[in-house]
């Protein structure tokens, strides 16, 4: 008996393997998931996973012969009106367009999902006993945006954040952080990408720490004076950095489905640094 030979997938069975693994009812309301250029009839052979959709990235994927380009943050997010190439949004449809090359989004569906962006960060921190800061209102219990654990051995807030550094691509901004550094953390929650929103369920889960992005200034202050104790301390990191990990496993579990599916298929992870700062000075 001889086994069938690997067959090249449709963009369709593509999208249909990603709404298993990160379904589109696990994203926010307010985002912009699925497909956002190609055939569903074209053949996928070479696959790159990317945090955003930017032009040099895209042109990257493209030249490396990507026919299907996986990206965390959506192109579009906010309606519009046209796609002309004189916008920088519509050089990128317009590149992908002429280079055949599909663009498709999961976003929070991808975060909220068991074993997407504050999982994996979760797993490489080496938290256990770990689940959901705030629930999907349509997912399993374990389901849901951002993730609060603990640590296995009680360490100072300076050499947590140490082990976070040492864990993220390196970026202009690097690491901020809220607290005494010789403070002691076990509880700590997580959430990939910009987390202001969620200070209330980081306190009802009574972290000692909290790690995101993007944290601006008033909903910072606010959240350290809002404790009697300093805690939950901030632990402040790079959007792109902190989401760029989950990308090689999400890779991996895509590769897996392709590999019981019995597809010829190619995924990969893009190393385009799309972070948008370039360099920092910190006296």
């Amino acid at each position: 008996m001889t086994s069938q030979a690997p067959s090249t997938p449709t963009l369709r069975q593509i999208m249909d393997g990603i709404e298993q693994l990160w379904p589109a009812s696990l994203a926010e309301s307010w985002d912009a998931v699925g497909l956002v250029t190609g055939r569903p009839e074209q053949p996928i052979k070479r696959i790159i996973w990317v945090v955003d959709p930017t032009l040099e990235v895209v042109e990257d994927a493209i030249e490396r012969g990507a026919d299907l380009i996986i990206a965390h943050h959506p192109l579009m997010l906010k309606p519009v009106n046209g796609v002309s190439a004189l916008t920088s949004k519509g050089r990128v449809v317009h590149r992908l367009i002429e280079s055949q090359c599909a663009l498709l989004t999961a976003h929070t569906n991808g975060d909220s999902a068991v074993g997407g962006v504050s999982d994996v960060l979760a797993d490489i921190l080496g938290l256990v006993d770990c689940e959901p800061l705030t629930r999907a209102a349509d997912g399993l219990p374990e389901e849901g945006i951002g993730r609060v654990g603990r640590l296995e051995s009680t360490t100072t807030l300076g050499d947590f954040a140490g082990k976070v550094y040492g864990i993220l691509p390196k970026v202009a901004g690097g690491v901020r952080v809220s607290g005494p550094r010789d403070a002691m953390v076990s509880r700590v929650a997580i959430c990939g990408g910009a987390g202001d929103s969620l200070f209330d369920a980081v306190r009802a889960a009574n972290a000692d720490v909290y790690v995101t992005a993007d944290l601006r200034h008033h909903p910072a202050l606010e959240a350290k004076e809002a404790t009697l104790d300093g805690r939950p301390y901030l632990v402040d990191v790079s959007h792109f950095a902190s989401e760029w990990m989950w990308l090689p496993a999400a890779a991996q579990s895509l590769i897996n489905f392709a590999e019981d599916s019995g597809w010829d298929l190619e995924i990969l992870v893009s190393s385009v640094n799309s972070d948008p700062w370039d360099f920092c000075l910190n006296g």
